[in-house]
C-alpha cells in the first residue's frame, strides 16, 4: 500500500484539496490507534495528501511518539520522505529517546544522520530529545560531543536546551559538571533550578540541594511543585524538620499541599524525621491518596518500630481498595520484626504470593532473617536463607550475623561469617559484629583475630556521620570532628554531657571499632574510649545551641554502636530530653533513659 512520497515541485494545493487537508489533519489529530491510523494513511496516499508537509510530519509524529504509535511503521513513512525536514528528524529522535534500552541509542544514529544532511539542521527540540536519549543510554561521551555541537550551533544561550543538558550530565554521574552547566546559564528559569536541586536530590547530594534552594529564593524565581517534592525528599533524609515544615507551610499558602505528590512529599518526609503524629495529620487532609501514600504511612510506622499501627493501616488499605506492592510489605515486615511479631510476619510474607500473586524479593527474605534473628530464632532464620533463591546474597548473612550480634551466638555467628568470606563479600562492619560477639562471649582471641583480619586485609568502608538541624541550618559530624567552626565549645559542652551522664549511669565503652578520623582511605582502625562518636558531637551541639525541653533529631548513615546508644540513653535521662535517632536500620526514641527499640536493633 504505500507509495513513494517524493514530492512533485509542480503539484498544487487547491482551494478544496486544502480543506480536505485540514479534515485529515483533524482525523490524525483525533486517532487513538494504528489501526485508525493505517485507514487514515491509505486515504493520504490514494487522494495524493503525501505531498502536504503538515499531513505527513503529523502522520510521522503520531507513529514516532504516541503511546499507541509503532515506531517500526513511523521508520517505513520516515525513509519515503524526500528531503525531511527537521521536524522529521526530531520526531524520530524524538520516539527513540522514549524508548526502552537499548532502542535510545537509535536516537543518536538519527541525530547523526541528521548531521549529515545538508537540508536539515538541529535545533532547540532536536538537542533536548538527543539530551534525554543520552541521559537514559548513560552515553556520558555522545552527551560531551553533543555539548560541543550545542556551543558550536549557538544553543549555549538556548534554557531549555541548557535545562536539559543539566539533567543529562547529572544522569551521567557527572554532576559537578552538570552544576557548571547551570552556572554558566545566562538566564535561569523555574525549571532550570527545579532540574538543578532534582539532580542534586537524585544523587544523595541532600545538604547540597538544601543550599540550591537558598540560592534560589534570592534569584527571586518562585516555586511550584516540583521544587517542593525535590525539597521535601532532601529535607526527609537529612531529618530537617524546621526546613520541611517551612515547605508545608509554603505548600498550604500555594494550596500545593492538595496536590497527591506533594502530600506524599510531606507524609514521608514528616515520617522519616520521626514525626508520626504530623504525617498521620497530612494523611487524613488529603482528598486523593494512592498507593504510594498508604506505602508512606506504612513504612513510616515500620521503621519506628509500630508494627501494630502498620498492620491497621494495612487494613484500612485494602479496605479502601487499593492494591498493595513490595513495598507494602517492605513496611509490614519492617514493622513485625522490630516489634517481635513473628506470627504476623509469616503470615503477610506468605501473603504476597498466595493472595497478591507478588514474588518475594532479596529485601523481603532479608526482613524474614532479622524477624526470626531479632526473635532468638536463629535456625529458622537461618532455614530462610537456605530456602531463598537469593541464598549466596550477603545482604541475608550480614543480616543472620547482625541477630547472631544481639543474642551472642558464636556459632552461627562464625557461620554467617565464613560464608560472608566465601561471597567475597566481607567489610569492615562484618568484622565488628563478630568482635562483638567474640568480646561478649569473653573469647579475646577472637577479637585480636578480627582486629588483625582488618588491618591484614586493608578492609575499607564509608565512615560514618551524622546529621542535626539545629535552627535552619543542618550539621554534619564525623567521628572526632574537628572541621566545625564551633568545634571548642561542642567538646567543652560534651564533657559536661559525658560527666552528667555518667553521674545517672553511664559508663563509656572501653574500646571500639570506628572510621579513622580525617582518613582519605576510609580505612577502619581501633579507637580508644578517648574517641568521640559523631552522633556524640551531634548531641552535644543539640543541646548547647537549644532550648531546654526542645527534642533532638539526629540521622546517621550507619547503624547505631552499643556504646552510642547506652549514652543517648542516659543523656536523655540527665537533661530530661527526648532524643530521636535514625539509623540506617530503623528509628530509636530515648526518653527518661529508656529506647523504643528496647535495647534490640
Amino acid at each position: 500500500m504505500m507509495q513513494s512520497l517524493h514530492p512533485n515541485s509542480n503539484s498544487k494545493f487547491t482551494p478544496l484539496m486544502m480543506a480536505n487537508a485540514k479534515a485529515i489533519l483533524s482525523l490524525l489529530q483525533g486517532c487513538n490507534s494504528m489501526r485508525k491510523l493505517h485507514k487514515i494513511h491509505a486515504h493520504i496516499l490514494i487522494n495524493g495528501y503525501q505531498h502536504n508537509p503538515s499531513i505527513s510530519e503529523k502522520l510521522l509524529n503520531f507513529c514516532a511518539v504516541s503511546v499507541s504509535g509503532s515506531l517500526a511503521y513511523a521508520q517505513l513513512v520516515f525513509h519515503r520522505i524526500h528531503n525531511p525536514q527537521t521536524p522529521a528528524w526530531n520526531s524520530m529522535i524524538r520516539g527513540f529517546s522514549q524508548s526502552l534500552s537499548p532502542l535510545q541509542l537509535q536516537a543518536i544514529v538519527f541525530y547523526n544522520h541528521m548531521l549529515s544532511a545538508s537540508h536539515a539542521w538541529p535545533d532547540t527540540y532536536t538537542f533536548s530529545f538527543l539530551l534525554k536519549a543520552c541521559e537514559e543510554a548513560k552515553e556520558e561521551g555522545k552527551c560531551r560531543e553533543v555539548h560541543g555541537f550545542i556551543i558550536r550551533f549557538g544553543y549555549d544561550q538556548d534554557v531549555v536546551v541548557c535545562t536539559n543538558l543539566i539533567r543529562s550530565y547529572a544522569g551521567n554521574g557527572l554532576i559537578e559538571t552538570a552544576h557548571k552547566v547551570f552556572e554558566e546559564m545566562p538566564a535561569r528559569d523555574l525549571v532550570s533550578w527545579n532540574s538543578m536541586i532534582s539532580c542534586y536530590c537524585h544523587a544523595g547530594l541532600h545538604e547540597e540541594a538544601l543550599k540550591m534552594y537558598d540560592q534560589m529564593r534570592i534569584s527571586n524565581v518562585g516555586f511550584d511543585g516540583f521544587t517542593l517534592v525535590s525539597l521535601l525528599s532532601s529535607c526527609a533524609h537529612v531529618g530537617a524538620l524546621h526546613m520541611g515544615v517551612q515547605m508545608h507551610r509554603f505548600a498550604c499558602e500555594r494550596r500545593l499541599v492538595e496536590n497527591i505528590f506533594v502530600g506524599n512529599a510531606l507524609i514521608d518526609m514528616y515520617a522519616k524525621c520521626g514525626s508520626l503524629a504530623s504525617a498521620l495529620s497530612i494523611f487524613n487532609s488529603m482528598p486523593k491518596r494512592d498507593v504510594f501514600t498508604w506505602n508512606s504511612m506504612i513504612v513510616g510506622y515500620g521503621v519506628h518500630g509500630r508494627g501494630d499501627e502498620a498492620i491497621t493501616f494495612f487494613g484500612r488499605m485494602l479496605m479502601a481498595g487499593v492494591r498493595p506492592n513490595s513495598i507494602t510489605f517492605l513496611g509490614l515486615l519492617c514493622g513485625c520484626s522490630h516489634q517481635g511479631l513473628v506470627k504476623e510476619g509469616v503470615q503477610y510474607f506468605h501473603m504476597m504470593s498466595s493472595e497478591f500473586n507478588l514474588k518475594p524479593g532479596i529485601k523481603h527474605y532479608g526482613c524474614m532473617v532479622d524477624l526470626f534473628g531479632r526473635a532468638g530464632k536463629l535456625k529458622e532464620a537461618l532455614e530462610v536463607i537456605r530456602s531463598s533463591p537469593s541464598q549466596h546474597d550477603p545482604v541475608l548473612w550480614r543480616t543472620l550475623l547482625g541477630s547472631c550480634k544481639i543474642h551472642r551466638n558464636v556459632e552461627i555467628g562464625e557461620m554467617a561469617m565464613r560464608n560472608l568470606v566465601q561471597l567475597g563479600s566481607l567489610g569492615a562492619g562484618d568484622c565488628v559484629l563478630l568482635s562483638g560477639i567474640y568480646a561478649e562471649a569473653k573469647d579475646l582471641q577472637g577479637v585480636a583475630r578480627m582486629r588483625k583480619l582488618i588491618q591484614s586485609r586493608g578492609i575499607k568502608t564509608t565512615p560514618g556521620w551524622s546529621w542535626i538541624e539545629v535552627g535552619d541550618q543542618v550539621h554534619r559530624f564525623v567521628v572526632d570532628d574537628k572541621s566545625h567552626p564551633d568545634s571548642r565549645e561542642i567538646y567543652r559542652k560534651l564533657e559536661e554531657v559525658i560527666h552528667r551522664a555518667s553521674l545517672v549511669g553511664y559508663a563509656m565503652e572501653e574500646s571500639s571499632l570506628v572510621a579513622a578520623p580525617e582518613s582519605n582511605t576510609q580505612e577502619y582502625c581501633w579507637e580508644t574510649s578517648t574517641s568521640y562518636h559523631s552522633e556524640k558531637l551531634a548531641i552535644a551541639y543539640g543541646l548547647a545551641r537549644t532550648p531546654e525541653g526542645t527534642s533532638l533529631l539526629i540521622v546517621k548513615n550507619l547503624r547505631v554502636c552499643r556504646d552510642c546508644h547506652n549514652f543517648t540513653k542516659f543523656v536523655s535521662k540527665a537533661f530530661d530530653r527526648e532524643i530521636i535517632v535514625r539509623d540506617r536500620v530503623r528509628f530509636h526514641h530515648f526518653r527518661g533513659g529508656h529506647c523504643s527499640c528496647k535495647d534490640f536493633w
